[in-house]
């Protein structure tokens, strides 16, 4: 029946006047003028004008997104959560008592740094880890190693300067069970404030400026960036400025060395609360409550750090000098970064 039907579709169709086969002999039709003949049809149509061509080079590359500009991004998702985190501070804990709503912004800016880094990690395909905090590191070797060497280097500074008199111990201010509640809150404290600075200044921020400029005029920015974070210090100075980039320059050093931010976390954590609770100095120029000893500092502002602390002495920049030269030898090997254009 099928067969039928067409038989007498075809026979319909076909003018009375051709011979049979003629219509097979019509010429094809021409392909229009904007279609190259063997050209995908499409193609025409998706084509990027030459404007659109340079749009894209500015933002992209063959991987993707270009470097500079994931930056952007990861800074714009940071000051707009940011925002949201003061906000809520300003108005959730406006009632909680002032050390418990400081800890609360740390942690909030420990996780709005993170925050975004995860982000554009799945986007860009690879580990969180890369970007110096590996998962699976956290608190180990590493880590310990770095607070031996924070709490040992803050000890030479402050032998340093009550040889040079302008620091002195003091009596003790807590006892007993205050002084271990306090230590404890201030070790999570400061691991938190850590945490924050090192990676929102030396995690994703370095390994993506590291891929645009290279690893040590990354450094040098970054290190200039943390450095400006401390002007929001009250009772910082110029020196204490300037020491405060130069201590990130160096941890900049044990990024490169060690390929984890873990040995910077530990060295800052201990030398924080080596200042703030354990030797009860000002740290950056702030004096921290609940601090262990009646320590004392005297002398010029340039020698003792004055208001500043010892971040403020001409002695730190010493420390760090040696510090520098030591690690260098102990650490000779470059482990950062991996797999990027910046060795």
């Amino acid at each position: 029946m099928a067969g039928d039907k067409s038989g007498n579709f075809r026979a319909m169709d076909e003018p009375k006047d051709s011979l049979p086969g003629e219509l097979d002999e019509v010429s094809p039709v021409s392909a229009p003028p904007a279609i190259a003949p063997g050209a995908d049809p499409g193609f025409a149509l998706t084509r990027l004008s030459p404007f659109e061509e340079r749009v894209q080079k500015i933002f992209f590359s063959q991987d993707g997104l270009r470097p500079i500009w994931r930056l952007v991004l990861y800074f714009l998702m940071y000051r707009g959560l940011r925002f949201c985190l003061f906000v809520f501070l300003a108005y959730g804990l406006s009632d909680a008592l002032f050390l418990w709503r400081q800890t609360a912004a740390e942690f909030g800016l420990a996780i709005i740094a993170v925050a975004p880094a995860l982000l554009l990690s799945r986007i860009e395909g690879r580990p969180f880890g890369c970007y110096g905090l590996p998962p699976g590191k956290a608190f180990g070797k590493l880590f310990w190693l770095g607070a031996l060497w924070g709490m040992t280097s803050l000890t030479l500074l402050l032998l340093a300067l009550r040889a040079a008199h302008a620091f002195y111990f003091g009596t003790l201010a807590l006892h007993g069970g205050r002084a271990l509640k306090f230590a404890v809150f201030w070790a999570g404290f400061f691991l938190i404030v850590a945490f924050y600075e090192e990676f929102f200044t030396r995690g994703y921020t370095q390994l993506t400026l590291t891929e645009t400029v290279g690893f040590w005029p990354a450094a040098i920015l970054l290190s200039l960036g943390f450095g400006a974070l401390h002007l929001e210090n009250p009772g910082e100075s110029w020196v204490g400025i300037l020491g405060a980039m130069v201590i990130g320059f160096f941890f900049c050093l044990t990024l490169r060395r060690t390929g984890s931010l873990w040995f910077a976390v530990g060295f800052h954590a201990a030398w924080d609360w080596g200042e703030s609770y354990f030797y009860s100095v000002p740290d950056s120029g702030g004096m921290a409550p609940g601090h262990l000893m009646h320590s004392s500092l005297q002398g010029p502002g340039w020698l003792s750090g004055g208001s500043v602390g010892p971040e403020g002495s001409v002695f730190l920049f010493v420390l760090l000098l040696l510090l520098w030269l030591v690690f260098d030898r102990v650490y000779p090997e470059v482990k950062y970064p991996v797999g990027t254009s910046g060795h």
